[in-house]
């Protein structure tokens, strides 16, 4: 063969030689990429628990009288110290008058008697008066001041029976059921409302005996929220005895304060710190989801490939742990979208 028919011969290949480097050898040098790596984590064991809330209360009649006013219904919203119960205070308001008119004499009498024994103790030093009359005049002074105390408790007291005529919310909450309607007569220790607050959530969970002890040792545990995200737990208390029936330990998971999505009666799921495990971890933003195929493309020096993966739990930190199909030290593109751009541009097909 000539050298010319060599050289033409050697053009004809150069371009499907360069084809063929740049699909195996340039496809992920200008790719963003992250790899896959092991790391120690809290191994965690789940359970269903329910969600109750912390501040719930029944609010009870403290003094008799006639409802004549209800501000709110049930599942109204009800700030706190807002008046959800007026009794009728006739009764109440009579006594509270006779008791600041008592307190008002006593204080009177009081004053008189101080004046009287101010008095006499000068005459006394003067030797115009007796000694039995000063003794009487301080006796007399004494008496005034006790009368004014017992006086004053009994004004306390009136004053008293006449705020129990208004039944105020201990804190802001959700009124759940009204237990009077207007013009019932109730006597003290009768049920008026009950309400609970949404503000402050906790996941009463049963743990099984065989756990209680590594949960009672690290304390640490993650809820499930309403939209799905998992929340870490403010504070775990771990019943010291166990259900005689179940044989189980009840443990009192506190959510941070403000969850939405969760309301008391409702299912929680409760991931309890049983222990530490390794487990392989990539971005989460390097994971595609088509359909009910999860994975990531794969970058190395032979290109770019997409595999399908099984995944598990996320992390706090934007990470997810790989099950299977990947194995440590192997790269992934962090931009699942510029990796399908530069696999087209390489070989020309739609990636898989």
């Amino acid at each position: 063969m000539s050298l010319a028919a060599r050289f033409a011969r050697l053009a004809t290949l150069l371009p499907a030689l360069a084809l063929c480097c740049a699909a195996t050898a340039g496809p992920g040098s200008g790719l963003e990429t992250a790899v896959a790596e092991t790391r120690s984590l809290d191994q965690e064991q789940a359970f269903d628990g329910e969600v109750q809330a912390v501040h719930r209360s029944t609010l009870s009649a403290r003094t008799s009288g006639e409802v004549v006013e209800l501000p709110y219904d049930v599942n109204d919203y009800v700030p706190r110290g807002a008046l959800v119960v007026r009794l009728d205070d006739h009764q109440q308001q009579a006594a509270l008058d006779q008791a600041t008119a008592e307190e008002a004499r006593a204080a009177a009498k009081l004053a008189e008697a101080q004046s009287d024994f101010e008095r006499k103790r000068k005459l006394l030093a003067r030797h115009t008066i007796s000694q039995s009359v000063f003794e009487r005049a301080e006796a007399s002074l004494k008496a005034a001041r006790a009368e004014l105390e017992a006086a004053r408790a009994r004004l306390a007291q009136a004053r008293e029976q006449w705020e129990y005529t208004r039944v105020r919310a201990p804190f802001a909450g959700v009124m759940i059921e009204r237990l009077v309607e207007m013009g019932e007569q109730v006597r003290p220790g009768a049920a008026l409302a009950t309400g609970l607050s949404l503000e402050q959530l906790r996941v009463e969970v049963a743990v099984p005996a065989h756990f209680a002890a590594a949960v009672r040792q690290t304390p640490r545990a993650r809820v499930q929220a309403g939209d799905g995200r998992w929340v870490a737990a403010d504070r775990i208390d771990l019943f010291p005895f166990a259900d005689p029936a179940s044989h189980s330990f009840t443990a009192r998971v506190d959510l941070p304060q403000g969850q939405h999505g969760l309301f008391p009666g409702m299912l929680a799921k409760v991931a309890f710190r049983v222990g530490e495990k390794t487990a392989l971890l990539i971005p989460e933003r390097a994971i595609v989801h088509r359909s009910e195929v999860t994975g990531v493309y794969v970058v190395d020096d032979s290109g770019i490939r997409f595999r399908q993966l099984r995944t598990g739990r996320a992390t706090d930190d934007g990470m997810r742990v790989v099950l299977a199909g990947l194995e440590a030290g192997e790269r992934v593109a962090l931009d699942p979208q510029a990796a399908v751009v530069a696999l087209k541009s390489t070989v020309g097909t739609t990636p898989p």
